[in-house]
């Protein structure tokens, strides 16, 4: 136990010299330091900062299914709160790996959302591929904006876990729609 708490004090002191030795190379750079304060009074305080300052800690993901795939995107799959494009020609197996990507939130007890801009959702499909029907939520915006209006009260919300927009080709603004 003396061990951790002397490991942990440790690393406390090493994270203290890195932010004073960030501090002092950006007070030693006047134009640097100027610029920054200048920025953090326009944006908000924290919209640019050294990297090393940033506290987040690591980003969960959610596994993608594929074991291969998780690896090449650093170990935790698809990084949670963030927007991530699966990009690729037609019939290439995006939808499907989107899919999977449900599937596996849904087994860590998360919730999920399939916004089907392009009303070919296939309920059979995403049964076999795991995914939790009775659960997952579906909608079938009549335009783009109806879709990113929906998304976005979901993201909001911070109670969905996954959010899928099938596919950003299918989001026809409703003027185009309409005229």
């Amino acid at each position: 136990m003396a061990k951790k708490a002397r490991n942990t004090r440790t690393a406390g002191k090493a994270t203290d010299k890195k932010a004073e030795a960030v501090a002092a190379f950006i007070n030693e750079n006047q134009n640097l330091k100027t610029t920054l304060q200048q920025i953090e009074k326009q944006f908000g305080e924290g919209s640019i900062m050294p990297l090393g300052a940033d506290a987040r800690g690591a980003i969960k993901g959610i596994p993608t299914g594929s074991l291969s795939l998780d690896i090449a995107l650093g170990g935790q799959g698809i990084p949670r709160g963030r927007i991530i494009e699966i990009y690729g020609p037609e019939s290439s197996g995006k939808t499907t790996l989107a899919l999977h990507v449900v599937a596996q939130a849904q087994k860590k007890e998360g919730i999920a959302a399939f916004i089907d801009a392009e009303h070919a959702f296939d309920p059979t499909w995403a049964k076999k591929l795991g995914v939790e029907l009775d659960t997952l939520l579906v909608s079938q915006p009549s335009s783009g904006e109806e879709a990113m209006q929906i998304t976005e009260m979901l993201i909001k919300s911070n109670a969905v876990d996954i959010i899928v927009v099938d596919s950003v080709a299918a989001l026809v603004p409703k003027q185009e729609l309409e005229g």
